[in-house]
């Protein structure tokens, strides 16, 4: 049986989407749903809540945290009234938040971090960012004026398991994020960089961790031509059957 990736979705107030009938949606981009699959692997959905993290990860073999809105600067002791600051859900950021630290703690499922998803992996074992990158630099290469992609180069050590996942050390990647990484969290590592030093990727700094690659670009947009991009989401999906091997429990045979 082919393993089973479960991805978080968008929170029901982030992206403002509704109808006569329905006040909010949980949902996800298809990029995201056809890299899965390509790579060999069963999507499933793991909408914002509470559920019980135990019975819920029962289900996947491997996590897929995407991208998406900001993260409440309250979760970073950063300024709550700035005003860059877009489409906060704080449902969201809790559950994704939550699921994060498990993930972290139990070592149990293979995992990807995407965009927002790295910044939440940072924020939850207590790193920080910058609210607004352009408070800081003096050009903005990480998305797009006109609403589009950003495209740029980013640098990956060359010691890391993200480079030898994607088997290159520098990407050109599809970026379109506001805010980054600033102090980085005790137990990750910075294993990517832009041209203007924001960071592009973090791993678990242990030699002996799990599967757990966060990156802040978007792999998904041109996984479906670019093989490098591509590879993340194999890796994961490859990842999590051996997971999936090593969780099985065969039942003895009756005598």
């Amino acid at each position: 049986m082919k393993p089973i990736i479960g991805l978080t979705t968008y929170g029901r107030h982030e992206k403002a989407i509704k109808t006569p009938h329905y006040d909010g949606y949980f949902y996800i981009p298809a990029l995201y749903i056809d890299a899965v699959r390509r790579a060999g692997g069963l999507p499933v959905l793991l909408p914002v809540g509470d559920d019980d993290l135990d019975e819920l990860l029962q289900t996947v073999d491997g996590v897929i945290v995407i991208g998406g809105a900001d993260i409440h600067p309250a979760e970073y002791n950063g300024n709550p009234n700035h005003a860059h600051l877009t489409q906060i859900d704080v449902e969201r950021d809790a559950s994704d938040l939550r699921l994060v630290r498990y993930l972290v703690e139990h070592k149990s499922h293979p995992t990807l971090c995407i965009c927002r998803g790295m910044q939440v992996l940072n924020v939850a074992l207590g790193g920080t960012l910058h609210e607004h990158i352009a408070d800081v630099l003096d050009e903005d290469i990480h998305r797009s004026s006109d609403g589009g992609w950003a495209v740029q180069p980013v640098m990956v050590d060359a010691d890391s398991l993200l480079a030898s996942v994607m088997q290159t050390t520098e990407v050109a990647t599809y970026s379109g994020h506001h805010q980054g990484v600033k102090d980085v969290a005790d137990g990750l590592r910075v294993v990517a960089q832009a041209a203007d030093g924001i960071v592009e990727a973090l791993e678990m700094d242990a030699p002996d961790s799990q599967f757990f690659i966060g990156v802040q670009w978007h792999p998904e947009v041109s996984a479906h031509e670019d093989p490098t991009q591509q590879r993340l989401f194999d890796a994961l999906v490859e990842a999590a059957a051996f997971a999936k091997l090593q969780h099985t429990k065969v039942a003895p045979r009756a005598t």
